[in-house]
């Protein structure tokens, strides 16, 4: 018989998946492409794909985990405690911290200043220093959300494999 948290677990575990994949790809993929435009072709993009990923479906998956998580969790707990609970627990902390907390403390703060530089009238030294502002730093902090959310990727399929115990039953 399927109870809630055998569904929301699987969900959780696909939306935490998705978020991994998304930062994965553009870590080893959109990155290294936008690294060989010239300066202003590097600002035009970055500014069209920031507002571009600012939609309903991203949205969803990438806020989707700060409610499923603790959900899931949630539905796990028993005593004694379960292992499924403390890998989505932990999942839910890493989340929390390495992926939203990176977005929202260095990313988006970036990601606004980019969007407030006017490239129609900057000069092309105003083009690189502020590519050279945004670019290097961007990367590293998606390179933290990339190694976090692969983590709460493993640790949330882990929660979906690992076998229930009686309590959970």
């Amino acid at each position: 018989m399927n109870t809630l948290s055998d569904i929301v677990r699987p969900v959780t575990a696909t939306f935490t998946a998705l978020s991994a994949g998304l930062f994965f790809a553009y870590a080893c993929s959109v990155s290294p492409g936008l690294e060989r435009l010239p300066d202003t072709g590097y600002i035009a993009a970055m500014q069209s794909i920031n507002r571009a990923i600012q939609n309903p479906v991203f949205f969803t998956v990438f806020l989707g985990p700060l409610l499923l998580l603790p959900l899931s969790a949630y539905l796990c707990y028993a005593q004694p405690v379960p292992v499924r609970f403390g890998l989505l627990l932990a999942a839910a902390a890493i989340y929390y911290a390495g992926v939203f907390g990176v977005t929202v403390a260095g990313n988006v703060p970036l990601n606004d200043a980019l969007e407030a530089f006017d490239l129609r009238s900057a000069s092309v030294g105003e083009a690189a220093a502020q590519r050279a502002r945004f670019e290097s730093a961007w990367n590293r902090l998606n390179l933290v959300r990339t190694l976090a959310s692969v983590l709460v990727a493993a640790l949330s399929a882990a929660a979906c494999l690992y076998p229930a115990q009686a309590a959970e039953q």
